[in-house]
């Protein structure tokens, strides 16, 4: 009997320290792909060992682990969708035993306690250390940077548990919400949490369908239009012809403008140069492939939010909630892995969708990260944007029924997710605001194409108010008529 009892707690010692190794490796490999991604953008400094250079390094390395928890929480709902069929497909495989329920909760409770301290502890302090210059009147160093950022965070605190408290009572004010207000960590921080994940649904909620719409003009703007009832040739010699034009009116201009000129024209000739040297299944084939499957991905999405509202009307197991088994012994997916396949691949797609979205909005383009300029705070602000935009993934995913997988750990405890009449805006909202993105996106689209296609296009120019600098190139290339 003794025998069994070791042999069991081994078993148990082991498969823990099979979990912390598997997870371990998967932190690892996000966070040397975070690393690649930041060093890429972060604006480039000399070598010069100094105070501003280490405490730049160390906000490097808190940027990295953030984003690297990023990823993990993008790639947990997959990751346990995959693993669950896949266990379901081979249930007795010896080479996937360490594919198992304790692995997946584990990630999932890994993921929400690193979120929350990336949230409200790493960044707060990278900004506030980056910031940081000591107290008057002491002495300056790494030292004194240190204690007026702790003292930063702690105020900051403060004023957020006072917030939280504030709001709790106005809430709730029975007597046992009363009594757990006192309680830090049970009370405070999981409707702290919650609070950041219904910003970060709706923030979801805005940036995805204005990056759905997005994203046809981004991969229009990196694959080669096919070429209807255009002549490249006639429009590369109309592009040279204004450039010998601008140099023989130099001497009448400002150095501004001439760079003006000369780097919209040579931009211009650029891509009319690829559209020309491009190979024929590219701008005939590629193209229309790449715009087809981006607009059946978005129908299908639509249509999936669609059929949850409906199921949310007639059945209440519709709703969203948190789970305590992290595997099952039964698909969720009506089509088992092709559909668990085409779940992941909306997941990605949202999210991908999200981000394009956000940087397109006007509020936080200053948040667009440039290759090699890209300072350490404008880094930090990126890194919490997207820490909230793919903690909120999976939390979308279950809420618009793109998935019926429920959420494990932390995940499924929000306040939010048990009131009916929240979820169903919330998916009426997406659908009908994709929906309008959509309509917009097309319409427009289509009436450009027709008029370009037809000359209409030079017409409009032509009968636009007239430029004071004639000849100067217009913001989608073509040339202001005389």
């Amino acid at each position: 009997m003794e025998e069994d009892d070791v042999t069991i707690r081994e078993q148990n010692f082991h498969s823990q320290v099979r979990e912390y190794i598997i997870c371990f490796l998967l932190f690892a490999i996000l966070y040397i792909v975070s690393y690649c991604i930041i060093t890429r953008y972060k604006r480039k400094s000399d070598d010069h060992e100094d105070e501003d250079a280490v405490v730049n390094r160390i906000s490097l390395y808190l940027c990295t682990f953030t984003l690297a928890v990023s990823g993990g929480a993008v790639f947990l709902l997959p990751f346990s969708i995959i693993s669950n069929e896949i266990l379901l497909s081979f249930p007795q495989n010896y080479y996937i035993q360490w594919l198992n329920g304790s692995l997946i909760h584990g990630l999932w409770n890994l993921v929400s306690l690193f979120s929350n301290l990336c949230l409200f502890v790493l960044m707060p302090f990278a900004y506030f250390f980056l910031e940081s210059e000591g107290f008057a009147g002491s002495k300056k160093g790494i030292k004194a940077r240190i204690l007026e950022t702790f003292v930063m965070l702690f105020l900051l605190a403060l004023l957020i548990l006072g917030i939280v408290w504030v709001a709790s009572a106005l809430i709730d004010n029975d007597a046992a919400s009363m009594e757990s207000l006192y309680d830090l960590w049970e009370f405070y921080l999981p409707y702290l949490y919650s609070c950041i994940s219904l910003m970060g649904g709706l923030l979801l909620l805005m940036c995805t369908p204005v990056g759905l719409s997005r994203m046809f003009t981004v991969m229009g703007q990196l694959l080669v239009k096919p070429t209807i009832l255009e002549d490249l040739d006639e429009q590369i010699y109309c592009i040279h012809l204004q450039e010998e034009t601008l140099q023989r009116r130099l001497n009448g201009m400002s150095v501004g403008d001439v760079l003006a000129h000369y780097r919209g024209g040579e931009g211009l000739t650029a891509l009319l140069e690829r559209r020309k040297k491009a190979s024929g299944w590219e701008k005939n084939l590629l193209y229309p492939i790449v715009m087809l499957i981006l607009l059946t991905g978005t129908t299908i999405s639509v249509l999936l939010v669609a059929l949850n509202i409906l199921y949310l009307l007639v059945d209440e197991t519709a709703m969203p909630k948190g789970s305590t088994v992290s595997l099952l012994n039964t698909s969720l997916s009506t089509f088992g892995v092709a559909q668990a396949v085409l779940e992941i691949i909306l997941m990605f797609y949202l999210m991908v969708s999200s981000v394009v979205g956000f940087y397109s909005l006007r509020v936080f383009e200053g948040l667009t990260p440039r290759k090699d300029d890209t300072t350490m705070t404008t880094i930090i602000g990126c890194c919490v944007s997207i820490l909230v935009l793919s903690s909120a993934l999976p939390v979308m995913s279950r809420t618009l029924g793109i998935t019926r997988f429920d959420l494990l750990g932390d995940f499924g405890r929000f306040n939010w997710l048990g009131n009916f009449y929240i979820v169903l805006s919330y998916n009426l909202l997406f659908a009908v605001v994709t929906t309008l993105c959509l309509v917009r996106k097309f319409t427009s689209a289509v009436r450009e194409e027709l008029l370009k296609a037809l000359g209409l296009d030079k017409l409009q120019l032509s009968n636009s108010p007239t430029d004071p600098e004639s000849g100067k190139l217009s913001a989608n290339g073509h040339q202001k008529t005389l």
